[in-house]
């Protein structure tokens, strides 16, 4: 081995071991705790939730698209923080990466340089999601590969609601050394180039995304169009398997009231960080967590008929939801229209 290689292996297994040893106190962000609703959400978002409290960085304030999700016509808007609002707040760029060496090979050069690799990977080699897809099913997912030591074929990686580890048979299924794929995975390298903002400067940059971002609110109630989307389907949904259901669950009323439960949590941050208009928030918080608890209410349901082969159109909790969001729009519109557009924050380089 080579004075530079072992320097390389040093220094990987110095980054594993200090993550391993981070974990012992690690615990997972609020927003992931015990009061929430819906304890995940999905696999990108959950992923950065904990990535930038690793980093010491507040992801309240990214969370302000959650205002524009939609009905897609089949399921709501699978909902990500948008990279530009990551890098406008906390100075982290996000850039899809080429794959032409074995991904093994791309994921160390990059952890070397400071950077966290986003990688689609199948949740068959995922140690973290046993009793539900490790080594039972091959489903889609993202985690966010932190540090690597390919000499004993272990890393750490960001999944879901936590930090995790593998190794062995999981190492190489999820970085395939044995280059079996048939198309490289979808890659994204996040490194940190600029400095955060702080404290005010934060807040008032995230209300910008905020106005920003209802400006890309859907033109009418997208409860609305799932209700009539629903009453359609439910025939059929209650005649499918029930693997079906729970993949048709999650990415509508999932995504719905996960969704409304993080923007609930933004309201309750912009009350924690000192807003003029504290008081005016109690109603916006009210609906979206009307939201995220009547999805969960609805979800049962349907669960509850389709193992009995029977169509639930959702009436009752469609009606409390479209209420719940129009009562919460038009509360944005009244709060919001009066607030002032804030300058825009100078970018300052990392040293």
């Amino acid at each position: 081995m080579t004075t530079e290689a072992a320097f390389v292996t040093r220094a990987s297994r110095d980054l594993l071991r200090e993550a391993q040893d981070r974990m012992k106190t690690w615990r997972a962000h609020p927003l992931h705790g015990p009061t929430m609703v819906r304890k995940q959400t999905n696999c990108y978002v959950d992923l950065w939730i904990e990535l930038l409290a690793w980093w010491g960085l507040d992801p309240h304030a990214a969370l302000p698209f959650t205002v524009a999700l939609d009905f897609e016509g089949d399921e709501f808007t699978f909902f990500k923080f948008p990279p530009e609002d990551i890098e406008r707040l906390y100075g982290v760029l996000i850039q899809e990466h080429a794959i032409f060496e074995p991904l093994e090979v791309h994921v160390a050069n990059q952890l070397r340089r400071g950077g966290v690799m986003l990688v689609e990977v199948d949740a068959w080699h995922l140690p973290d999601t046993r009793g539900v897809a490790y080594q039972q099913q091959h489903t889609k997912t993202t985690i966010g590969i932190h540090a690597i030591d390919s000499s004993s074929r272990q890393l750490g990686y960001f999944h879901n609601s936590g930090y995790y580890f593998a190794e062995g048979a999981d190492y190489d299924g999820l970085l395939d050394t044995s280059c079996s794929a048939v198309l490289p995975p979808y890659v994204e390298c996040a490194r940190r180039r600029f400095a955060p903002l702080a404290a005010e400067q934060l807040r008032e940059t995230s209300l910008s995304l905020l106005r920003r971002h209802l400006l890309r609110r859907p033109a009418g109630n997208p409860i609305t169009a799932f209700g009539e989307a629903l009453a359609r389907d439910a025939s059929e949904l209650a005649c499918r398997p029930m693997a079906h259901f729970h993949a048709y669950s999650f990415n509508t009323l999932r995504q719905l009231g996960a969704n409304f439960e993080l923007l609930g949590q933004y309201f309750r941050w912009l009350n924690a960080t000192g807003a003029d208009y504290a008081d005016s928030l109690d109603t916006l918080i009210a609906a979206c967590d009307t939201i995220a608890s009547e999805s969960m209410v609805l979800e049962f349901r349907l669960a509850r008929a389709c193992s009995k082969g029977k169509a639930d159109h959702g009436e009752g909790s469609i009606e409390i939801l479209e209420r719940a969001y129009a009562s919460l729009m038009s509360g944005i519109d009244r709060v919001f229209s009066r607030t002032q557009p804030a300058s825009q924050p100078d970018e300052v380089l990392m040293n």
